[in-house]
C-alpha cells in the first residue's frame, strides 16, 4: 500500500508543478514594476531640444584648407588632397565656388515643462552659447525658446517658448527618495526622441569633484547624449531630478549616471526668473575635509564636519570670531558631515541672513552667530602645489623635520608673524609636509599652540607622546592647509 501511494505522489507532483507554475510566474511579473501609466501620463511634458551655433569656417577646424603660406611644406600637402577656393587641385577645374565663412554647428539635448505657459526647464550647457533654440514637443509642434537664465553653477537653464495650454510636470520630493527606489527617465539620446530608461537611486548626496553646490542623485539609469536636461521621475510620476551627467571612461553610458536634485534646480529657476540672477552666501573661509587622523588630533569622536585652514582677513567669518583650526559641524542646524556639504548650505542661504554655526574648537563645541555674505563660492584648499625650496643640511626633529626660523623677508611675503620654514624632509614619509612649506601651529590632543621659532618647534616635537596622531598647520605658496602625522621617530 505505501508503495502505491509513493508512486501516486510521484505522478501527482509534476501535476502540481505545472498548476503551480503560473501563479508563481505571476506573482513574479507583480514584484516587477509597470513603467506604462506613468510613460503615459507624463510623457508629453518631455520636450526636445536643439540648438544651432553659427561658426566662422575659418576658424573652426573644418575640412577646408587651413590658412597656410603657399612656401609652407604642409601646403602641397593640403592643396592636393582637400579642395581649396584659392587654387584648384590637380583634376579641378581652373576655378570653385567659394565656400561660405560660416557653418552651422548643432547639438541636442533633453527638457521638460514645468508650466503650462512655456517655461522649460533644462541643464545650462545644453544651451550654453547657443544662437538659435529649437524646442519640439511630442506632437511635433516645433518652438523657438529664449534663454531666460543659466547658471552654470549648478548647470540649470531655464529657457521660455510662446506657447499655452501645455502639459506641465509634477513635482516630488527629492530628500524622500530611498537608495534602491526605482525612477525612470525620458529623454532624447542621440536624437531619440521620446526615449525610456529606467533604473534604481544609487546613492544620494553625492559630491562631485567639480560641483560643490549639488547634492547629486546617483543612479543606475541608462543616461547617454541627448539626455541632458531631462527628468528623471519616481514612481509617482513625479519629478525629483534633472538628469545632467555621466561617469564614463568611454564617453557612453557606464552604469553611473547623475540627477540635480528637483529642489535645487527649482530654486535656482526662481532666482533666474527673479530677479534674473542667482545669489549665494558666503563666510569667508578655505576648509578641507577632516580625516581620521585629523578628528583624532583635534579631539572629536568620528571625523565630521568641515575644518578651518584659513579665514579671510574682514570676511564675515573673521567678523563672527571664526578661528583657524576650527571645525564646522553645523551650520543654521543642518548638520555637516563632510566638508563638501559647507558650501552646499552656506550657497543656499541668502546673503544678508543671520545664521548660527556649531564649531568644535579646543575640545568643545560653541555656537557662533554669523552674517552671510554674498559670493559665488567658498574655496576649499588645496595641497597639491609644489615647491622647491633647496635643504640645509641640519638635524631633523622627531618628526623627520629639518626647519628653519622665517626670515624677515619670509614673513614680509607671507605676511605672518611667527612660523617656521621646513629645509628637508628625512625618514620614511608620514604625511604631506614638503620642503618650503612654512608650519604655523601644531595640535595635539586637541590643543593647538602656534609654532613662533625653530627652538620652541622642535621642543614641542620632543615632548610629544609616542605613536599619537599630531596636526600641523601649513602654508604653502598662497595656500593653508592641515596635515597629519604621527609622532613616532622617523626611520632613516
Amino acid at each position: 500500500m505505501a508503495k502505491k501511494l509513493l508512486a501516486f505522489a510521484f505522478l501527482l507532483f509534476p501535476l502540481l508543478f505545472t498548476s503551480l507554475w503560473p501563479a508563481a510566474a505571476a506573482a513574479q511579473a507583480r514584484e516587477l514594476p509597470d513603467f506604462t501609466d506613468l510613460v503615459e501620463r507624463q510623457g508629453a511634458t518631455v520636450v526636445n531640444i536643439s540648438t544651432t551655433q553659427v561658426r566662422d569656417r575659418r576658424g573652426a577646424g573644418s575640412s577646408q584648407i587651413p590658412n597656410l603660406d603657399e612656401n609652407d611644406p604642409l601646403f602641397d600637402f593640403f592643396r592636393r588632397f582637400i579642395p581649396n577656393p584659392r587654387q584648384p587641385g590637380p583634376n579641378q577645374g581652373p576655378t570653385q565656388p567659394q565656400q561660405p565663412r560660416e557653418f552651422e554647428n548643432r547639438s541636442l539635448g533633453s527638457g521638460f515643462i514645468i508650466s503650462a505657459d512655456g517655461y522649460v526647464l533644462t541643464n545650462s550647457h545644453v544651451v550654453d552659447n547657443a544662437d538659435e533654440i529649437t524646442v519640439r514637443l511630442t506632437d511635433k509642434r516645433e518652438y523657438k525658446a529664449k534663454v531666460i537664465g543659466a547658471d552654470r553653477r549648478t548647470d540649470i537653464a531655464l529657457i521660455k517658448i510662446e506657447a499655452t495650454g501645455l502639459p506641465a510636470v509634477r513635482f516630488g520630493d527629492p530628500n524622500k527618495l530611498k537608495v534602491g527606489e526605482w525612477v525612470l527617465a525620458i529623454g532624447s539620446p542621440f536624437g531619440f526622441d521620446s526615449s525610456v530608461t529606467a533604473g534604481i537611486v544609487s546613492a544620494k548626496g553625492r559630491n562631485l569633484p567639480s560641483e560643490n553646490l549639488v547634492p547629486f542623485i546617483q543612479t543606475d539609469v541608462a543616461i547617454n547624449p541627448g539626455n541632458s536636461g531631462g527628468p528623471l521621475f519616481n514612481m509617482r510620476g513625479e519629478v525629483v531630478g534633472i538628469n545632467s551627467q555621466i561617469y564614463s571612461r568611454t564617453g557612453g553610458y557606464m552604469g553611473v549616471s547623475f540627477a540635480i536634485p528637483i529642489d535645487v534646480a527649482m530654486d535656482v529657476q526662481s532666482q533666474l526668473r527673479t530677479p534674473g540672477r542667482v545669489s549665494r552666501g558666503r563666510i569667508g573661509v578655505v576648509i578641507q575635509e577632516v580625516s581620521k587622523e585629523l578628528a583624532e588630533s583635534f579631539g572629536l569622536a568620528k571625523p565630521v564636519g568641515a575644518l578651518v585652514n584659513a579665514v579671510e582677513k574682514g570676511g564675515p567669518a573673521e567678523k563672527a570670531g571664526v578661528e583657524t583650526g576650527d571645525i564646522i559641524l553645523k551650520f543654521d542646524g543642518k548638520a555637516v558631515a563632510n566638508s563638501g556639504d559647507l558650501p552646499r548650505i552656506v550657497g543656499a542661504t541668502r546673503p544678508g541672513s543671520k545664521s548660527t554655526m556649531e564649531v568644535w574648537r579646543k575640545g568643545a563645541s560653541r555656537e557662533v552667530a554669523i552674517v552671510v555674505g554674498e559670493s559665488p563660492e567658498d574655496r576649499v584648499a588645496n595641497s597639491s602645489r609644489p615647491s622647491a625650496k633647496p635643504p640645509a643640511q641640519r638635524s631633523a626633529n622627531r618628526l623627520g623635520l629639518v626647519a628653519s626660523d622665517l626670515t624677515a623677508e619670509q614673513k614680509r611675503d607671507s605676511k605672518l608673524a611667527g612660523g617656521v620654514v621646513v629645509e628637508e624632509v628625512r625618514g620614511q614619509p608620514r604625511g604631506d609636509v614638503r620642503a618650503g612649506d612654512i608650519i604655523t601651529a601644531l595640535t595635539s590632543k586637541g590643543q593647538t599652540t602656534e609654532v613662533r621659532s625653530v627652538e620652541q618647534f622642535n621642543k614641542l616635537v620632543s615632548g610629544l607622546d609616542k605613536d599619537i596622531s599630531i596636526t600641523l598647520h601649513v602654508r604653502r605658496a598662497d595656500r593653508s592647509f592641515f596635515v597629519t602625522m604621527r609622532s613616532d621617530p622617523p626611520r632613516e
